[in-house]
């Protein structure tokens, strides 16, 4: 019986893949270096610890990288967070996983500030019963420990009764090597062929499709 969905955030639940891939964007090229938006936006799920891993060379990486991901996180809040938005269907999908007697957790590698705000801005502040973020891990996504950080907030439920739904390979990843199973979502635009590579075991369009197959989906309490 699943008992609980973790939840990944950026594209999951708000629409922010495009807005977190220019702001990296923007943020190399003001160090001066030049990485195409869809080079970037297929990094998008990855933490910040690991999304410039061959994007840059390793001396860079050695010598600027707290500083590139520094001014990325400035501009990101400052320039691109006000653009961003929910997707429909948000709050009454983690209305109905509470209806249903389950718990909904977040599973953020974002900062503990970033991730207070989307809780707000998707309306499901009151429905959460815990979050991660990069504070409860030392590695982020496709590493597992965020996912695993996610269950601990769960204890004494074990990976069988938990359920992940993500948007990236990355998600995928990190919640297989986490012993969890992931119900895949196309809103942070990957393909369901890659989705399904990754390993999950269903698709749906976007929160709201997920909410009105919720009953007959994977994440059924029964």
């Amino acid at each position: 019986m699943i008992k609980a969905v973790i939840f990944d955030v950026d594209g999951t639940l708000v629409d922010t893949v495009d807005l977190h891939a220019s702001a990296w964007v923007e943020s190399l090229r003001h160090f001066g270096f030049e990485v195409a938006f869809n080079d970037m936006r297929a990094q998008i799920g990855k933490g910040g610890d690991q999304i410039l891993n061959g994007l840059l060379p390793p001396d860079v990486l050695e010598r600027r990288r707290e500083e590139i991901e520094a001014f990325r996180a400035d501009l990101f809040k400052r320039e691109y967070l006000p653009k961003a938005r929910a997707f429909p269907g948000v709050r009454r999908l983690f209305e109905h996983i509470r209806i249903a007697g389950q718990r909904a957790v977040l599973a953020s590698s974002g900062k503990e500030d970033e991730v207070d705000g989307y809780r707000k801005l998707a309306d499901i502040a009151d429905l959460v019963e815990a979050a991660t973020s990069s504070d409860d891990a030392e590695r982020s996504k496709p590493f597992p420990d965020i996912f695993q950080a996610a269950l601990d907030k769960l204890s004494p439920l074990s990976a069988h009764e938990a359920m992940v739904v993500g948007d990236t390979p990355y998600d995928a990843e990190a919640a297989r090597n986490a012993g969890l199973r992931m119900v895949g979502v196309l809103s942070g635009g990957f393909s369901e062929e890659a989705l399904r590579e990754a390993g999950c075991i269903a698709i749906y369009r976007d929160p709201e499709d997920l909410l009105r197959n919720y009953d007959s989906s994977p994440l059924a309490a029964s």
